[in-house]
């Protein structure tokens, strides 16, 4: 790969690895299964209802694709097994929180600006640009991980932020760097900084996640095929209570999963706006596949990067299709407003006023604001990110195989590709 380190696990990782799967023999190989995610978690929190619309078969079909298909590595094990267990202690707190107070679900869900392009194509800027402006509601890292207070007792304040939340989330950044160093010159992960609401499904087991970290082909087959309402739905529950915790104006969203599913987001959400940033298709693919390899590489020693990218060029194709096919319907395309990734870095002022066109305008309060984030967060602040397409053995005509409609598109909107 161009990136020296891209394919250099840190000694400490590999270390641990190495022995932890040398004692197998003697029981220490973590087990994933369904009842004992569920124990854990029922243990965890001291609750025991998961609401009347959990649903078992997504659970299922993903711990059998981890179990048959991802050959985790023993830390990969580790982390899996939190992970799930913290999307069902999260449900379990939220069942909790919805009936201690009624009133949550009666809200409207707020009006929402959901950025929804391909990854790498400069949605993470946008939306940290965009959550400074002190109307908007986004899902600080912290509050990704953890959306329900972790204790009982919890009610609103003024004190939004909590440290034991902020603190887990830090821990989870550290962790990060520490296996995967060069992961932060991709996607700077901040504990404070907004991430990507992917996670808000991730509690009903329905979301691209698990396929971005590890090889799991029957699940994202299963997936791909089957209807994903109800994790939408339990998502606007999780937004309802967010926004009685810290209320706002309106929802900045962003995550690539949603452009699959704009259908699901205009028949679950209220009022929303889609803000699609766009880039050179064949800049942002490779981008994205050395990011997933960095994940893939956390969770197993067994990586085929031309694997991940049969898959995932294929997928980037269709989630490309399902979008383009949602917003030629009828009157759709007005509900969309085009960011191209070059004007985004080179004059985000001018990108941003064209956004805020749909709100009154900039303010030169915002465009301040604006400025000292732009400060504070420099471009390729934690390095420069080397990929290309032949490190995944990849031709630019592999990438017009499956891209060439949205590459028409592009052409046709922008007159560049």
């Amino acid at each position: 790969m161009n990136d020296k380190t891209f394919s250099k696990r840190p000694l400490l990782f590999r270390g641990i690895n190495s022995i932890w799967k040398n004692t197998y023999l003697l029981g220490s190989k973590i087990k994933l299964n369904k009842d004992g995610l569920i124990g854990r978690a029922k243990k965890l929190t001291g609750l025991n209802d998961l609401g009347k619309d959990f649903w078992d078969e997504p659970v299922d079909r993903m711990l059998a694709s981890i179990n048959e298909e991802a050959n985790l590595n023993p830390i990969g094990r580790f982390i899996t097994r939190e992970r799930l267990t913290s999307l069902i202690a999260i449900r379990l707190r939220a069942e909790y929180f919805f009936k201690k107070h009624p009133e949550i679900l009666e809200q409207e869900l707020y009006p929402a600006w959901i950025i929804v392009g391909l990854q790498r194509t400069g949605t993470t800027k946008l939306q940290r640009l965009l959550a400074v402006d002190p109307n908007h509601r986004v899902i600080p890292s912290w509050e990704v991980i953890n959306p329900m207070p972790l204790k009982l007792n919890f009610s609103p304040s003024e004190l939004h932020q909590d440290p034991k939340r902020i603190k887990v989330a830090r821990m989870s950044v550290k962790a990060v760097e520490l296996m995967s160093p060069g992961f932060f010159a991709i996607h700077p992960i901040d504990a404070m900084q907004p991430e990507e609401d992917i996670l808000m499904l991730d509690v009903s087991f329905l979301s691209t996640t698990t396929e971005a970290m590890m090889n799991v082909p029957s699940y994202a087959s299963w997936l791909e095929q089957t209807d994903q309402t109800p994790a939408y739905e339990y998502a606007v529950k999780l937004l309802k209570f967010l926004q009685w915790v810290k209320p706002a104006k309106r929802w900045v969203l962003k995550t690539p999963h949603h452009l699959e599913f704009p259908h699901l987001i205009e028949k679950c959400f209220n009022d929303v706006n889609f803000i699609w940033p766009h880039r050179n298709i064949y800049e942002s693919v490779p981008s994205y596949l050395s990011m997933l390899t960095y994940n893939y590489m956390m969770f197993s020693d067994d990586v085929d990067e031309r694997k991940i990218a049969a898959h995932w060029v294929r997928k980037t194709g269709y989630m490309l299709q399902q979008a383009l096919d949602y917003r030629l319907e009828g009157n759709n395309s007005d509900k969309f407003m085009d960011i191209y990734y070059k004007d985004l870095i080179s004059d985000s002022n001018k990108e941003l006023g064209r956004i805020y066109s749909m709100d009154g305008g900039l303010t030169p309060r915002l465009v301040e604001r604006f400025k000292q984030h732009e400060l504070e967060h420099p471009h390729r602040k934690h390095g420069v990110h080397q990929y290309s397409l032949g490190d995944f053995g990849l031709t630019e005509s592999d990438i017009d195989l499956h891209t060439s409609h949205y590459q028409n598109f592009i052409k046709d909107h922008y007159g560049r590709q």
